[in-house]
């Protein structure tokens, strides 16, 4: 999900218009037309994947916005509704976003059912998985680079697990590479973040990058042997 910092500015008559529009499609309950002011993919929390399109959006509504988000928004004030800089406008310090368009971009709530959901998807992803490795609060990324299949959990402790394989393997057999102790660095505004993890001499550094230019790659790994970089692929994300 995604969470942007409040440099809260004023909304001008436009945007108020907006988001009155928007107000009235969730208070109809207007999905065909709510479909249509979405930007897609719209995110939802990983593992659950992503919605990609209308269809996909129509099917899955009542399983993402509920009763409760439903009267949230529908029976929102103008006041409860914040310009954030070039990041957009959110309601209720970020529950929903939408951008200077009046278009959904992002959701930060999380229904009942995409809450059973998760764990199920969990439980299933922990089924296959090596025995070290089954135990983890949430996953994080899974990853393929040229050579490499990795995956990165967040662990009951909150700290960060880095585990890999070298293709061709499965995540059932057992890691060339377990790692722990990671941590996280958010980068600015736009969310692009850094995993890091350090066994001896050896830094292994992981970028997600989410802001960049078309070239940008979803993932970069970098392996550094004290301060020499002695591997560097870039990789995608595996959903």
């Amino acid at each position: 999900m995604i969470f942007y910092p409040t440099f809260a500015q004023s909304l001008d008559s436009a945007k108020v218009a907006d988001i009155q529009t928007l107000i009235s499609l969730f208070a109809n309950r207007d999905i065909d037309k709510i479909s249509n002011i979405v930007t897609y993919p719209l995110q939802r929390q990983y593992p659950i994947p992503p919605i990609t399109n209308r269809e996909e959006f129509r099917k899955r509504f009542d399983q993402v916005f509920d009763k409760e988000i439903i009267n949230i928004i529908s029976q929102s004030k103008i006041e409860q509704w914040e310009i954030v800089g070039y990041r957009g406008i959110m309601l209720n310090n970020g529950i929903l976003w939408i951008d200077e368009d009046g278009n959904i971009i992002a959701l930060n709530y999380q229904s009942d059912f995409e809450k059973q959901q998760l764990k199920s998807i969990i439980e299933k992803d922990k089924a296959n998985l090596y025995l070290s490795l089954k135990s983890f609060y949430l996953p994080i990324h899974k990853i393929e680079t040229k050579n490499y299949i990795l995956r990165i959990d967040r662990l009951h402790n909150n700290t960060y697990r880095y585990a890999s394989w070298k293709k061709g393997k499965r995540e059932s057999e057992k890691p060339d590479l377990i790692l722990y102790n990671g941590e996280i660095d958010i980068q600015g505004s736009g969310g692009n973040h850094i995993f890091t993890f350090i066994e001896g001499k050896y830094k292994y550094i992981i970028y997600r990058n989410l802001v960049g230019t078309s070239d940008t790659p979803e993932i970069n790994l970098i392996v550094k042997k004290n301060k020499r970089i002695i591997l560097n692929e870039n990789g995608y994300l595996l959903r």
